[in-house]
């Protein structure tokens, strides 16, 4: 199974991310408008946080908080769980599982590549078990 980075690769260059001095509306918008589940937060080109659909429902709407008012800084998850671009798909899958998170910003040396998502090794997984079947069934016949 392929490392992070040939993933990452197949990608678009871009990083869909906030400040953390948005509002949480920003967040919203471009979660719809890209069609992703989280964003990265950055400030000076640092990655300082994570924001999910999951952090929006459990501490702005649940709460009865403004989006429109409420700062990215005041919800986003300070602590990140990251990876490196040579981390393996089994390893990103199994911290995941363990972290219950299901989005990872791939870093290497303080620099945010992009972020991958469990639909995202999910689907790796599945294109690299129809090869390996494909395989078989290929010395079968032969």
């Amino acid at each position: 199974m392929n490392p992070v980075s040939e993933l990452l690769k197949q990608r678009q260059d871009t990083i869909w991310h906030v400040h953390p001095d948005d509002p949480v509306y920003s967040v919203l918008e471009l979660l719809a408008e890209h069609e992703v589940g989280a964003l990265v937060v950055m400030d000076a080109g640092r990655l300082v946080g994570i924001v999910s659909e999951r952090d929006y429902t459990r501490k702005v709407a649940l709460q009865g908080r403004n989006s429109r008012e409420t700062p990215v800084a005041e919800i986003m998850t300070r602590e990140v769980v990251s990876i490196g671009p040579d981390a393996s798909m089994l390893t990103c899958m199994a911290l995941m599982s363990a972290r219950r998170i299901r989005h990872l910003p791939v870093v290497d040396g303080g620099t945010v590549l992009g972020m991958i998502s469990i639909r995202d090794i999910l689907d790796e997984v599945i294109a690299d078990q129809q090869q390996t079947i494909a395989q078989l069934e290929s010395y079968i016949h032969s």
